[in-house]
């Protein structure tokens, strides 16, 4: 698992062959605008996250983010525990995000 700044992560994601974007929010967080080609999986809903969270691949590099950056960092520990070896965290969430929001 690792916090990376707005720069870093785009950038991994972009020279990534095999990433997905998560949203850890919830789903009327996710409605008012998340990045593009996110999958919403609501760390809130937990027996839910961590039916999601079990079935991703491993090798796969997982993109994470939420509102401020907090619930997403406890989400790449969660999935890290879960055995997915690259998740990636965006340091302060979709708040301090520059890039376009798709609604």
């Amino acid at each position: 698992m690792e916090n990376l700044n707005e720069e870093k992560w785009v950038e991994g994601l972009q020279t990534s062959k095999n990433s997905e974007i998560i949203d850890v929010r919830t789903p009327a967080e996710f409605n008012e605008g998340y990045i593009e080609g996110a999958r919403l999986i609501n760390i809130q809903d937990t027996s839910t996250f961590m039916e999601e969270i079990e079935q991703l691949q491993k090798d796969k590099d997982y993109y994470v983010y939420c509102r401020s950056g907090r619930r997403s960092e406890m989400a790449c520990q969660i999935m890290e525990k879960t055995g997915i070896e690259n998740a990636f965290n965006l340091e302060g969430g979709i708040i301090d995000w520059s890039g376009k929001v798709k609604k």
